[in-house]
């Protein structure tokens, strides 16, 4: 098998169909959670211009990652996905380094977009509770605290099953996603009826509430809606050691994935700007999140509440009441089980290597499901401590910026170790860029946008930040930036040396491309 000339014994069971890989990608995307917890970006960052154009521009250097990060998907399909990437990719003197780098920062990505999600699905309770009670019931940090650990809680449990019920599960979450998208955006356009804004409003108005006194800047804090929504594309690798012909499902979950959200979300966004018929209006509410008074305005509380409770019912002029509102709900909780999932195998994966404290529980496999049952439940756990942010009001952006900083800082490195020291070093897959990637620099634009969207995601949302308002993402950052550089310096330097086979290998390959016969590669159905 090709694991094995990768270096890895298979320890898993191969579930994941073409399909179930691309449904598990696009369930960690979901454009509809994304857009639906992210509208408040753009609301403050310019209006409706923002909404319109924010999302599509950010989609073009998001498409360069994913790219370049599929064809290193498809000639290394592992669940050690990224920092095997990194080290294979690097210089000898520098594979260490760049893998430890890879391997902690998408772990730092991967545990806070879980808290995020989580969050934002607790943010979606208690909008619908403020909704149904006309604002009589506003939940405050404590229960939102307690619903968030619920949530982890469920979600721990239902992540401990076996590698066939989660390939099924995420079959329904993305039909359920893709239901409530279109539902939500064909809802928005038909009912907003004299509310609806003049395309002229929707597609140039620009409105800066900020609090920076600079437009542009403002505008460029929009891109952290779309910058946080298309995260976790890399779940496609996370699960190659789950899915049949990894070198070829993988790397289209990712294109099919991310290209598949980006056209959702900007129809999403489209359709808010023309249902936004007053910017500082909707930004009065005193709804958790603001898109629930889009929808309050657009269909009345009866219909508001019906997007909440009951899946979509096509029929002629009254379909649009019957979206699911629940159902937004019930795709981020689901889309948060995904993301848990994903994140398990990345503590697995980097366990089997022995980089986390306490590897050698982390790396166990569960004989009964076959799955890391304990790296589940450790991802769950430092996930809730995260959650302890949400005792302050820009819980959800600091959460979100290091989630982005986190994963988009492990998606670029092995892409920069690709495009530096490893020109030479890859042996194509299935799926390669050819010319896309030599001579243009598709990789490079990647790694100027991460680099650019990283410094501006450290910043606060509003100039005039305090205690309750500064986006703390920059002490989760540094926190694991010293602990992680700490290892590395006074430890880890001596003895870690990337990826460690753990079966006798004959040769130091590393790619699709290194392999004895063709038999080898029919085994894996590629």
């Amino acid at each position: 098998m090709l694991l094995r000339k990768l270096g890895y014994k298979s320890e898993f069971k191969r579930e994941f169909s073409l399909l179930e890989t691309i449904s598990f990608s696009m369930a960690i995307l979901a454009a509809s959670c994304g857009v639906t917890t992210g509208y408040s970006y753009p609301l403050l960052s310019g209006g409706h211009f923002a909404m319109v154009w924010a999302w599509p521009i950010a989609c073009i250097f998001v498409m360069c990652v994913a790219a370049s990060m599929a064809e290193l998907a498809s000639s290394m399909p592992t669940s050690a996905g990224l920092y095997y990437f990194s080290a294979k990719m690097a210089s000898k003197e520098r594979s260490a380094l760049a893998s430890w780098i890879t391997g902690w920062s998408n772990i730092t990505g991967q545990v806070t977009l879980i808290c995020s999600i989580g969050f934002s699905c607790t943010e979606l309770i208690t909008t619908a509770i403020a909704m149904g009670t006309d604002g009589a019931v506003v939940l405050g940090s404590g229960a939102t605290f307690g619903i968030l650990m619920a949530i982890h809680l469920t979600q721990a449990i239902l992540c401990s099953a076996g590698t066939r019920i989660l390939a099924r599960m995420t079959v329904a979450t993305m039909v359920l996603i893709m239901t409530t998208t279109i539902g939500a955006i064909i809802s928005l356009l038909v009912c907003a009826g004299n509310q609806r804004a003049s395309s002229m409003d929707a597609w140039t108005k620009f409105e800066n509430n900020t609090g920076w006194s600079n437009n542009v800047w403002a505008f460029i804090l929009a891109f952290t809606s779309p910058m946080w929504s298309l995260t976790g594309y890399d779940s496609a690798a996370h699960i190659a050691e789950e899915t049949a012909g990894a070198a070829r499902a993988a790397p289209i979950a990712i294109m099919v994935g991310v290209a598949g959200t980006e056209i959702l979300g900007w129809l999403y966004y489209i359709a808010a700007s023309y249902a936004t018929s007053s910017v500082p209006d909707i930004l009065q509410t005193k709804l958790a999140l603001p898109l629930g008074q889009v929808f309050l305005n657009v269909l009345g509380k009866k219909g508001a509440m019906t997007l909440w409770c009951s899946i979509a019912v096509l029929q002629e002029s009254a379909f649009a009441k019957k979206i699911t509102f629940k159902y937004l709900t019930s795709g981020q909780y689901l889309c948060g089980c995904s993301q848990a999932v994903d994140a398990s195998r990345v503590i697995f994966a980097f366990s089997r290597d022995n980089a986390l404290p306490g590897s050698r529980w982390w790396k166990r496999i569960n004989h009964t499901t076959q799955t890391p049952v304990n790296a589940v439940w450790f991802a769950m756990l430092l996930s809730a401590i995260c959650g302890i942010l949400v005792f302050s009001t820009a819980a959800f952006n600091s959460l979100a910026s290091a989630s982005v900083i986190g994963l988009y800082i492990s998606y670029v490195t092995p892409i920069y170790c690709r495009v530096t020291w490893g020109k030479d070093k890859l042996k194509p897959g299935p799926f390669n860029l050819g010319w896309w990637s030599f001579p243009f620099p598709i990789g490079w634009i990647g790694i100027v946008w991460v680099a650019f969207m990283v410094v501006m995601l450290l910043f606060p949302y509003t100039q005039t930040a305090n205690v309750q308002t500064m986006n703390y993402s920059v002490v989760i950052v540094m926190a694991v930036f010293i602990f992680a550089g700490g290892s590395w310096i006074f430890s880890a330097r001596h003895w870690f040396t990337g990826p460690i086979p753990n079966i006798d290998v004959q040769s130091d390959s590393s790619s699709f491309s290194e392999k004895p016969d063709n038999t080898e590669q029919n085994s894996l159905g590629i």
